[in-house]
């Protein structure tokens, strides 16, 4: 997996980038957890759904935001991550200008950067929001949600318990023109330990959908 380093708005930013051969190939993005609990890009789930994208013809980038490993600058919590996403999608759109789609997912934390992401870049068509922080962060951004996308949980995670983004999903649904889907996998926690397979499945079977239908 090639490493590449590219300029963010507060210093260098490392990632792991691959190119699709095919001039036309959708691109993704994939945001990490929290980078003061231990979220890089090499998260296990990151990490899957970068090959999940990549088996699907994708030009694929994932990045470690400001701070995290050889990443320069300081955590900001919320707009500094936001501003590395979208140079992260910038770079990556400057060796896919014929892209025909363009996805981002995102991992908690980067769940929530991913969703104000996707409001600021109507080129996003489609998203995966993974575990997101609903409960500690406000999605009320999401007004309405460009996108129609999957938001994957899990009955037993205790960091973003189910009622607060079941209220999230509930109102995104409600909106017209998108179809937002929401799969809850049993037994499973915040960071789908030991599950992270059945998790990829998931969003493989939705993503395929997706591209037979799109």
């Amino acid at each position: 997996m090639p490493e590449v380093i590219f300029t963010g708005p507060a210093g260098r930013l490392e990632g792991r980038y691959h190119q699709s051969p095919e001039k036309q190939a959708p691109t993704a993005l994939i945001l990490h957890p929290h980078p003061q609990f231990g979220g890089t890009m090499n998260n296990p789930i990151v990490h899957a759904l970068h090959y999940m994208f990549m088996a699907r013809g994708f030009s694929v980038l994932r990045f470690n935001f400001r701070g995290v490993g050889r990443s320069q600058g300081l955590f900001e919590n919320g707009a500094g991550e936001l501003a590395d996403a979208a140079a992260a999608l910038d770079w990556m759109q400057g060796f896919n200008k014929e892209s025909r789609g363009c996805w981002v997912a995102g991992v908690s934390y980067g769940a929530w950067i991913s969703m104000q992401l996707l409001m600021r870049r109507p080129e996003i068509d489609g998203f995966f929001s993974i575990a997101p922080l609903a409960k500690h962060y406000d999605f009320s951004f999401l007004a309405p949600c460009p996108a129609s996308g999957l938001f994957v949980t899990g009955s037993e995670d205790v960091v973003t318990p189910a009622e607060s983004t079941d209220a999230l999903v509930a109102k995104l649904q409600a909106q017209k023109g998108i179809t937002i889907t929401h799969k809850v996998m049993e037994g499973t926690g915040h960071f789908f330990t030991d599950r992270v397979e059945e998790l990829t499945g998931i969003c493989s079977d939705y993503l395929d959908m997706r591209l037979e239908t799109d």
